[in-house]
């Protein structure tokens, strides 16, 4: 069947809260409600279509995960997304903190062949501008390993392999920082009691407060290269 916008949207955070957690493939409905900022009613009268479509499967005080063809869905949904999103900033020049809300207008109505020629436009990318892994063609999605810049010991030299946030502000502030997927950096000193980072950029030295750097995830240079 061919699945609406609003559908494509839930499967696509449905697997996205899946994948970042480690214990179970199952998430709660709550949390599908609080990512999408709809209410409960709402996502439970999503949830009864989609798996009445074949897209997920509900096992009562577990919660719900996406079914073979759900997964299928949520993969190319997001495969679109990102790729939009890469060719916005890569070949129409838009900023990196501008683009993820036109990529969620854009990517629900342009066909798949216009998504692939954009992917060859952009490079055939891997990673979009923010540092997610784009799924393939064959809708794989390839599997990240990085860690939380709070967590990292000092003077380690890493490289910025993702920024989790959306907030257009948080992503034009990072940029001028210099702190975009791909840079390397070392974590020269952190002050106690949650304090501040000093980071050593390019040849500079960059101050991020605590909670901006817990949107960061870093890894090696050959972890970084491995997607």
């Amino acid at each position: 069947m061919n699945t609406s916008e609003a559908m494509q949207e839930y499967l696509a955070e449905a697997y996205r809260l899946a994948y970042y957690q480690s214990d179970s493939h199952f998430i709660s409905t709550s949390a599908l409600a609080e990512v999408l900022h709809v209410s409960p009613p709402a996502v439970t009268r999503m949830v009864q279509r989609l798996k009445e479509a074949g897209y997920l499967e509900h096992e009562p005080y577990r919660g719900i995960a996406l079914t073979p063809a759900g997964e299928r869905e949520a993969l190319m949904s997001i495969r679109r997304h990102r790729l939009v999103e890469r060719f916005l900033v890569d070949v129409m020049d838009f900023g990196w903190h501008e683009v993820h809300d036109e990529a969620d207008d854009l990517g629900a109505v342009v066909s798949q062949i216009v998504v692939e020629r954009m992917a060859l436009l952009a490079g055939s990318p891997r990673r979009c501008p923010h540092g997610e892994p784009i799924p393939t063609e064959d809708g794989v999605m390839p599997q990240v390993v990085d860690y939380p810049l709070n967590d990292i010991s000092l003077n380690q030299e890493m490289v910025i392999s993702r920024v989790t946030t959306h907030d257009a502000g948080k992503l034009d502030y990072l940029g001028t920082l210099g702190l975009k997927p791909g840079t390397g950096f070392t974590l020269i000193e952190r002050a106690p009691f949650n304090g501040p980072l000093q980071l050593a950029v390019n040849g500079s030295i960059q101050v991020i407060g605590y909670e901006l750097a817990g949107a960061l995830r870093v890894c090696t240079l050959d972890e970084y290269n491995l997607v």
